[in-house]
């Protein structure tokens, strides 16, 4: 199992472009339905900072959510729309309650 936390700041004028990015990346992932991937994404109080939480219970997982379109699209321009970021950071979990239910 391999659990990823991502966190970046949008440029102010970017942040909507990209919710509405992350957005369509939930809808083919509801559609596809990836074996294995559960999958957070949080947008902070200051409208700009965005977290992605990513636990990937099988290895297929990670190549499931890589390789759709709005996935890659999503990618693209990530650099070109963020001041920070984006930062990738694995996570060791140690206790949790029913997060990805």
């Amino acid at each position: 199992m391999k659990t990823v936390m991502i966190r970046y700041k949008t440029r102010k004028d970017q942040a909507a472009a990209n919710e509405a990015l992350v957005h369509a990346v939930y809808d083919e992932v509801r559609i596809v339905r990836p074996a294995g991937l559960k999958y957070g994404t949080f947008r902070l109080e200051d409208g700009v900072t965005f977290i992605h939480v990513t636990n990937m219970e099988t290895p297929s997982a990670e190549a499931a959510l890589t390789s759709m379109a709005s996935f890659i699209a999503f990618q693209k321009d990530i650099k070109a729309r963020c001041v920070e970021g984006p930062e990738l950071v694995e996570l060791a979990p140690v206790d949790s309650y029913e997060l990805f239910t």
